[in-house]
C-alpha cells in the first residue's frame, strides 16, 4: 500500500480527495486511511489535509504551503514573512498569514498556523509567490506588504509621530536601518492607502528619513 501511495502522491502535502484518488483501487478506502494515520504512514494536519510521515516522506514538508492550504485565501505575512526576507532576527515558531476572512489559529501536528483578517481592499496588494522549498511555489507577501501588515496588526504600540515609528522599527522589531532603507516608501503609502491607516503613512515617512525610495 505505502509503495503505491507514494507513487500516486509525488508532493509530501495532499488533501482527501487526493488521497482518495491514490487509494481508489481499495474497497474500503476509509479503512485504509485509518490504518495509514494509525501507523503513522501519513499525518493528518486538519481535517481533509495530510502529510506523510517521517519515515516516509521524500523530502522534509513545506511549512508555507500547508499555511496557503489550512485556512484561506490567505498568504503568509506578518511576523513569518519578515523572518524570512531577514528583517527581523527572532527565529518565529508560528506561521503567520493574513487574510480577508476572519481571524483564526490552528494548533496543529506540525505547527501553529496564526490568520490576521486584513482589509479586503488591501489585500491583494503585495502578494508574491516564492519557493522556499525548491519546486514548491507559495503565496506570500512582499517584504513592504508583510511590514505593513505587522505595523497594523499591532495596535498597542500608540505610535503617533514618524519619530515614535523609527523608534518602533529600530528598537521593538530591530530592523536594520539599512534593510529598511531598501523598502519602496511609496509602495508603503498605496497600502497604507487601501487599508487606511494613518500609521502606515507614518511608515512610508520613516522610510523616506532613512534613504528609502533613492535606489
Amino acid at each position: 500500500m505505502i509503495e503505491e501511495l507514494r507513487t500516486r502522491i509525488a508532493g509530501e502535502e495532499f488533501d482527501y480527495q487526493i488521497l482518495l484518488d491514490a487509494l481508489g483501487s481499495y474497497a474500503r478506502p476509509r479503512d485504509a486511511i485509518t490504518r495509514l494515520l494509525r501507523d503513522r504512514v501519513i499525518i493528518r494536519v486538519k481535517k481533509g489535509m495530510y502529510v506523510f510521515g517521517p519515515a516516509y516522506a521524500r523530502r522534509p514538508y513545506c511549512l508555507e504551503l500547508l499555511a496557503n492550504l489550512v485556512y484561506g485565501p490567505s498568504y503568509i505575512s506578518l511576523d513569518y514573512a519578515l523572518q524570512y526576507y531577514g528583517l527581523i532576527p527572532e527565529q518565529v515558531h508560528a506561521v503567520t498569514s493574513v487574510t480577508y476572512a476572519r481571524s483564526k489559529r490552528f494548533q496543529t501536528p506540525v505547527g501553529l498556523f496564526i490568520y490576521r483578517s486584513v482589509p479586503l481592499l488591501g489585500y491583494p496588494r503585495g502578494m508574491d509567490r516564492v519557493e522556499p522549498v525548491q519546486g514548491v511555489p507559495v503565496l506570500m507577501a512582499t517584504r513592504e506588504k508583510a511590514l505593513v501588515d505587522k505595523v497594523r496588526d499591532d495596535r498597542g504600540t500608540g505610535i503617533g509621530s514618524v519619530g515614535g515609528m523609527l523608534s518602533y522599527l529600530l528598537q521593538d522589531l530591530r530592523i536594520d536601518d539599512g534593510a529598511l532603507a531598501k523598502l519602496d516608501p511609496e509602495e508603503i503609502e498605496q497600502i497604507g492607502e487601501l487599508y487606511r491607516s494613518r500609521r502606515i503613512r507614518f511608515l512610508a515617512a520613516a522610510i523616506r528619513s532613512l534613504g528609502g525610495g533613492q535606489r
